[in-house]
């Protein structure tokens, strides 16, 4: 018999290949040392942003005996996102379609509450982010992966429809995409909805999209987005601002529906938020994060720095010999290794102070990836390594 449950024990294998490379990997032990480049996670290496600390420092003077009593999804801030969502995507968003999460992490886990019954199926793209097997694990769903396909990763729209089974409750798009720094055009998305459809009425049983877009606002090149909210009606979106903030600590974020969803559906989201949010373990922003939304919207980290990090970089990297992808949105680079042995590659970066994520740890050995909110400096010190290890492995 197990101390803990079948859940969390399947879990925590999910999440032990992550889990051992933070904690316990050559990078554990160095993490947060100065002299160190760090590329592996999507974590600030400047101070934060002005606006936001001027924001927190300002919505924590009380105005009431209520300022830091409970909060749930608070209705001043669903207002004001209901309105600024609407601008930005284009759909004529509610109040009530918003629920105010600590983070996409929140959101997502709220959703796969309301979507999913123990042993329905959820399927999602390799490489995928790190966390979606272990909490569908959490929630007794079955995780179904399916490759992104060809070199660009695109969306392999036939391999999604092969593993659709009676089973099938959910299906995530994440976009841009983690680690590849894709966006899903429309054409493709559309295509991923008509076959959304068809399974729907062929089984008789609704199949959800959940769209995890916490990087939208981090576009390179001009590039436009657009959503699945506004091609399949049977979206969820799940949003965080720590990533255009760079602030990850500070857990705010949003699940909503779709307006285009049918009313009576949509309602019963609705009506249902509060319950989920409260049943996984308090699921809503803290108070001063909620104050502060309409001060952190309109803000975001330098993109134009960001784009001169991408390309300095790539020029590096290709100009040394490596495969690049290069990123149409994130703050990522995803390359493939110069070496057949991915982490004699790695180890040999590590030897010259550079750490970056090896490719196994995405479920896609041979590549690695690179976050760009490492400082200008640990780019510029990188890029000799980078350089030695492609000959090394030339």
């Amino acid at each position: 018999m197990s101390v803990i449950s079948k859940r969390a024990l399947a879990a925590a294998s999910s999440f032990s290949t992550l889990e051992n490379f933070y904690f316990h990997s050559r990078y554990g032990e160095r993490r947060g040392d100065p002299r160190i480049c760090d590329f592996t996670f999507g974590n600030p290496h400047e101070f934060p942003l002005q606006g936001l600390v001027d924001s927190i420092q300002t919505r924590a003077v009380p105005h009431n005996k209520d300022w830091y009593a409970y909060k749930t999804s608070e209705p001043e801030p669903r207002a004001f996102l209901a309105t600024a969502i609407s601008d930005e995507l284009g759909l004529a968003f509610e109040p009530e379609d918003i629920a105010l999460t600590a983070g996409a992490f929140a959101a997502i886990a709220v959703t796969f509450r309301l979507v999913l019954d123990a042993g329905d199926e959820a399927i999602f793209s390799l490489p995928p982010w790190f966390c979606y097997e272990p909490m569908l694990r959490a929630a007794d769903a079955v995780p179904v992966k399916v490759n992104l396909a060809g070199e660009r990763f695109d969306l392999d729209l036939e391999a999604i429809e092969a593993a659709i089974t009676l089973k099938t409750r959910l299906v995530i798009v994440n976009t841009p995409h983690n680690p590849t720094g894709r966006i899903y055009g429309r054409e493709e998305l559309s295509a991923l909805a008509e076959i959304l459809e068809r399974a729907s009425e062929r089984m008789g049983r609704r199949i959800y999209l959940l769209s995890d877009e916490p990087y939208r606002r981090i576009r390179f090149d001009g590039r436009g987005f657009t959503s699945p909210a506004a091609i399949y009606p049977w979206t969820l979106i799940s949003y965080s601002y720590g990533k255009v903030l760079l602030a990850p600590g500070q857990r705010l974020g949003y699940l909503t529906v779709s307006p285009l969803m049918p009313a009576p559906e949509r309602k019963v989201f609705q009506d249902n938020f509060f319950s989920a949010q409260m049943s996984v373990g308090w699921c809503f922003p803290n108070a001063l994060m909620q104050y502060a939304i309409q001060d952190l919207e309109s803000l975001s980290i330098d993109i134009d720095a960001l784009t001169r990090k991408r390309d300095l970089l790539m020029q590096a990297l290709e100009a040394a010999g490596y495969d690049v992808l290069p990123p149409e949105g994130t703050f990522y680079l995803f390359c493939k290794c110069p070496d057949a042995d991915e982490m004699a590659f790695w180890n040999g970066l590590a030897d010259r102070d550079v750490f970056v994520l090896p490719g196994h740890v995405m479920e896609v050995p041979g590549y690695f990836r690179i976050s760009l909110t490492a400082s200008q400096d640990m780019v510029e010190r990188a890029i000799p390594a980078f350089t030695e290890m492609a000959r090394a492995g030339a």
